[in-house]
């Protein structure tokens, strides 16, 4: 092996390398809505967690980005220590599928369709359609399905050119001196967790691996001791991840590290034991790439095998560890380790709003009784309401603003749109909410009151505005389409309700019934009122949009509009509903 030889070998490394973080980008992307469906699958039960880990371990080719997910649950709540601990499990069987594709390459034969499974015949087939996809399809997901083939033909092909550098390798003899030494394994479980550390990827360390084995000098005997080794080697990524994290974040990266360290240390003692008083000669062998990914994969299920039933003892050990502290801990509310799964932060960011859109509904309807019977405790409650509104836009808007700068798939990148414009219209109703309250404390510091007539008719805006944002809220939630359009028309009615109480209220002041100072109270809370239903309908409209991959919402508002029976028959039913008293 001579330097150009050094050289390709380095060039093909590269490639598979880079071929593996695109093809696993693009996979995440394609199965955005089952990575957003895992959150509901999250529960106790020990074989949906296993099966979940190794399911979508198998999907983005990477145990490690597994993890580094599943401590951003817990970090955020998401998921529970014990939860993770099953799927932290699954994730280690799911990432021997990477070694089993690699495989492939040592399919030999002469028959035409055993050549055609060959990855050097297929692969530039899967290139040719994911490089036409790339340039010419027009929908994302076509785009993303092309990456994944792309991504797959390079990783193969960085792995062939890899193969092909490193066979000059079968004639040095330090080369076979340095697996010789292997063969100790101690040194090779040591290997095998510097060179997985140092690519943080047990996938690639296992593909590399399955590349030298094509010199001949790659035995069993050291093969194993390596693959040992890499599982210990990948948990660097999640410990890395957890730095910063609270404690129950910490303990899932060191279930992980505990798991594999302890998996290692019982499997290797039996193999020593085996190679001691045994001496099976499958270990002089020389390893090929199938007979690595076997390995791979029964190393993997054993050491899930040995302590799956013990995840109890795993627990209080990491517990131990990583002791609770007196000081209480709260949850990441958005956690940067889930950027790594655009779905899942998008999915959180959702969760996040919902709690938002309760604290904005909290603050307005407790506004609403302080213009009723002003109380300090509710004005303290309405503010603290508001400044959580607050809070949640700031971490949100930034947030969303950074996922988006991510490859994410249309679909998601409409949802965080969205979410942009929605949250901005909750925050505004907590500060509308506000403005109410203010507008009750000036009631109550300048001794001034409604007239029983204007309570009267107030009361009926109030439960207006009450169920449009009750409406918004609920549509929001539940991405409700069919609750959504009953918000337009009920916005239509609050418009004509702000506009009678201004005209009734001239009149009173005409007939010296009300005071100034009360007409200039009165005008502020019917103008709030009406900006809280103008948020509402652009919530609503929102809501609509996104459900017709449609991000324009003015014009949805005036097609809602439109004059349909269906809109009319609501308006005249909400008309009647809200109807004002004639007198009290």
């Amino acid at each position: 092996m001579d330097f150009f030889d050094l050289l390709t070998m380095i060039g093909g490394l590269c490639l598979f390398l880079f071929g593996m973080n695109i093809m696993g980008q693009a996979l995440e992307r394609r199965a955005g809505d089952s990575l957003k469906s895992i959150l509901g699958k999250m529960t106790t039960r020990t074989a949906i967690g296993l099966l979940t880990g190794l399911g979508v371990t198998a999907v983005i080719q990477s145990s490690s980005a597994t993890t580094v997910m599943v401590v951003g649950f817990v970090n955020s709540g998401l998921m529970t220590l014990r939860q993770a601990i099953n799927v932290i499990m699954g994730a280690n069987i799911g990432t021997t599928v990477t070694a089993w594709i690699l495989s492939l390459g040592g399919i030999d034969g002469s028959n035409f369709f055993v050549r055609m499974l060959k990855p050097s015949s297929f692969t530039p087939i899967l290139a040719l359609i994911g490089i036409i996809n790339i340039m010419f399809a027009k929908s994302g997901r076509k785009k993303d399905t092309g990456t994944i083939l792309l991504g797959f033909a390079t990783l193969m092909f960085g792995m062939e050119t890899m193969s092909g550098a490193v066979k000059g390798l079968a004639d040095v003899p330090a080369f076979q001196s340095l697996f010789v030494m292997f063969k100790n394994p101690i040194l090779g479980v040591l290997a095998g967790a510097l060179l997985t550390a140092v690519i943080q990827s047990s996938s690639a360390s296992v593909g590399i691996l399955q590349a030298l084995a094509v010199t001949g000098q790659v035995s069993y005997g050291a093969a194993i001791p390596i693959i040992m080794g890499q599982n210990i080697g990948t948990c660097i990524t999640a410990m890395l991840s957890s730095i910063g994290a609270n404690k129950n974040a910490k303990r899932a990266a060191l279930v992980h590290l505990s798991f594999n360290v302890i998996g290692t240390i019982v499997w290797l003692a039996v193999y020593i034991l085996i190679n001691a008083f045994l001496r099976p000669a499958i270990l002089d062998a020389a390893a090929n790439s199938f007979g690595i990914a076997v390995a791979h994969s029964a190393f993997n299920i054993l050491c899930t095998i040995l302590l799956l039933p013990m995840a109890g003892m795993l627990e209080k050990l990491v517990t131990k560890l990583v002791p609770d502290s007196a000081k209480l801990e709260m949850s990441s509310e958005l956690d940067e380790r889930l950027l790594a799964t655009p779905p899942i932060a998008l999915e959180r960011c959702r969760m996040l709003a919902v709690e938002m859109a309760s604290c904005a509904s909290g603050a307005l309807g407790s506004s609403l009784s302080s213009l009723r019977e002003f109380s300090p405790a509710l004005a303290k409650s309405i503010r603290a309401d508001e400044n959580q509104t607050d809070h949640y836009e700031d971490i949100l808007s930034s947030y969303l603003v950074q996922l988006s700068t991510l490859q994410i798939s249309e679909k998601d990148s409409r949802e965080a749109a969205g979410l942009l414009k929605m949250i901005g219209d909750f925050e505004r109703i907590g500060d509308h909410a506000v403005n109410l309250l203010e507008s009750a404390e000036e009631l109550r510091d300048k001794g001034l009151a409604f007239s029983k007539q204007a309570e009267a008719e107030l009361s009926v805006m109030y439960g207006a505005v009450s169920e449009s944002l009750a409406l918004a809220v609920a549509a929001f939630a539940g991405n409700d389409v069919d609750v959504a359009a009953k918000v337009e028309p009920l916005e239509q009615v609050v418009d004509n309700l702000k506009e009678l109480l201004r005209m009734r209220h001239i009149l009173r002041l005409q007939k010296g019934e009300c005071s100034i100072n009360t007409g200039f109270v009165l005008a502020d809370v019917l103008t709030n009122l009406e900006r809280v239903s103008d948020h509402c309908s652009n919530i609503a409209a929102c809501v609509i949009d996104m459900a017709q991959s449609n991000m324009n919402m003015h014009e949805t508002i005036r097609a809602t509009r439109s004059g349909s029976a269906e809109y009319d028959k609501m308006y005249r039913d909400y008309a009647s509903r809200f109807a004002l008293p004639e007198s009290v």
